[in-house]
């Protein structure tokens, strides 16, 4: 069996072909780093990790690029908006580069709790200026683009298929698909989109270089084309992100690329659904977002999480909520006891036949899609069964750990926050939410309070007087 995955640009299950055999070119979209990443964010970046580590297992050598947007992402479709980086600085009264390198590294502090491999080529999008001058440059001097109101704009009209990505048409995408999108009358048509800004809609931009175009900075889509080209290549594999990324961003990447090069740049593209809340999906722009701290500080451990996504199928959205979190809670503290209870006990002989034919099936699963649901049962069947020794049991663990990246077989398995370790301000806080619940009459979201605490060790005693707690080891 061959690995079968969905590609977005054919919208159906492929074998997948690398152009080189192999060999795999993988480019991922990282964040913008204006803010923390959300637990949503990050359920992109679990399933692109999984991703490079079931191609790995599968036998492919993967080199893996990932972008740094430190300049020029709007929070609008069609150039318009805040500057998030720009938004970013002003909250915190910092500069720009300060506050790109303080959240690059809370970023970075994610993925390693999250066992998220960082790639060996990340590149902050500040670093590969003269790469985008001289796509923009080529863009033009080919009649791609044009210069208007001071900024460089791509003209889709001149592609034959700009929405090859999506399969709509244009009156479909007339301005845009996010909040805050206007028109800008600066374009021959709404969904041209900017390669380079001189005309700023921010007189306080901080971030500007030289280009022959004047003083000015990147649009985000030329980014990760540039960074992509200058560290893979003409040609690309495969390109990953969210399912928001599709338009316009990588719609915008394909079309500048292939306009650039004259030939397909990428053959496949991998998006992973939202993870959403009961009310809808987690934004940073609701102001409401859970981060990894978040569930640490209610106690879980951030591989609980990553198990939680496991679950699901990437392509699947996910609806998350403590109450669902807790299950995956579960499941992985009983994986961890019964793996350290196969190591203290490792004997027997190996069962190689055995251990071949449960592999093939946990191959099976990955090729399958990245069948991750699958790939788990195939983890369960194993230590439920009994015809096989422990030794033959802890080396499927290690094998197929590699891939699911739950540490199931480290010597210091991640532990749970010890829930004494929760503060007083923290329980009473979440005492004061439950006491406005039940008093709102929402008594589901009341038990649900309750049973987090609980969950975490802390049980809550009602009397006529309040609600008072005991810490239970």
């Amino acid at each position: 069996m061959a690995l079968k995955i969905y590609n977005t640009l054919s919208r159906q299950i492929e074998e997948f072909v690398p152009n080189e055999a192999g060999k795999v070119k993988m480019y991922t979209c990282g964040p913008t780093v204006y803010h923390f990443a959300h637990i949503g964010n990050l359920r992109t970046y679990i399933m692109e990790d999984v991703l490079e580590k079931s191609l790995t297992y599968l036998g492919y050598n993967v080199e893996r690029v990932m972008n740094i947007t430190d300049v020029g992402h709007l929070s609008g479709d069609s150039d318009t908006g805040e500057d998030k980086m720009l938004k970013g600085a002003q909250r915190e009264n910092k500069t720009v580069m300060q506050i790109a390198e303080f959240y690059t590294q809370a970023f970075k502090k994610d993925c390693e709790r999250l066992n998220i491999t960082w790639p060996k080529t990340v590149v902050p999008a500040t670093s590969c200026i003269d790469e985008y001058i001289n796509l923009v440059q080529t863009l033009l001097d080919k009649g791609f683009a044009y210069i208007s109101g001071g900024n460089v704009y791509f003209d889709v009209s001149k592609l034959k298929d700009y929405y090859v990505l999506t399969n709509h048409q244009a009156d479909d995408m007339f301005v845009g698909v996010r909040d805050g999108v206007e028109a800008d009358d600066s374009k021959k048509n709404q969904n041209d989109f900017a390669l380079w800004f001189t005309k700023s809609k921010f007189e306080d931009q901080e971030l500007k270089w030289t280009s022959p175009w004047g003083l000015g900075y990147p649009g985000w889509h030329i980014e990760c084309s540039g960074i992509s080209m200058k560290h893979l290549g003409e040609y690309l594999d495969i390109h990953c992100g969210g399912v928001d990324n599709i338009f316009p961003h990588h719609t915008n990447e394909i079309a500048q690329s292939e306009a650039y090069l004259g030939h397909k740049w990428c053959n496949y593209w991998f998006h992973v659904q939202h993870l959403n809340t009961e009310g809808g999906k987690m934004s940073k722009s609701k102001g409401e977002f859970t981060t990894v701290d978040t569930l640490i500080e209610r106690g879980y451990n951030p591989l609980e999480y990553r198990l939680f996504c496991l679950q699901s199928h990437y392509r699947n959205p996910l609806v998350f909520g403590y109450s669902r979190l807790d299950g995956a809670k579960s499941a992985y503290q009983k994986l961890i006891k019964k793996t350290l209870n196969i190591k203290q006990n490792n004997s027997g002989e190996l069962n190689q036949d055995q251990i071949n034919s449960y592999k093939q099936k946990f191959a099976d699963a990955l090729e399958n899609d990245l069948n991750t649901s699958l790939a788990l049962t195939c983890l369960y069947d194993v230590l439920k069964d009994e015809t096989l020794s422990n030794a033959s049991k802890l080396e499927l663990i290690e094998s197929f750990d590699s891939v699911l990246g739950l540490n199931l077989t480290k010597e210091e398995a991640p532990k749970t926050q010890n829930n004494n370790t929760l503060s007083a301000e923290y329980i009473q806080q979440k005492i004061e939410e439950r006491l406005i619940a039940k008093q709102n009459k929402n008594y589901a979201l009341a038990d649900e309070i309750r049973n987090q605490l609980m969950s975490q060790g802390v049980v809550l005693k009602d009397s006529k007087d309040g609600t008072t707690y005991e810490i239970k080891n």
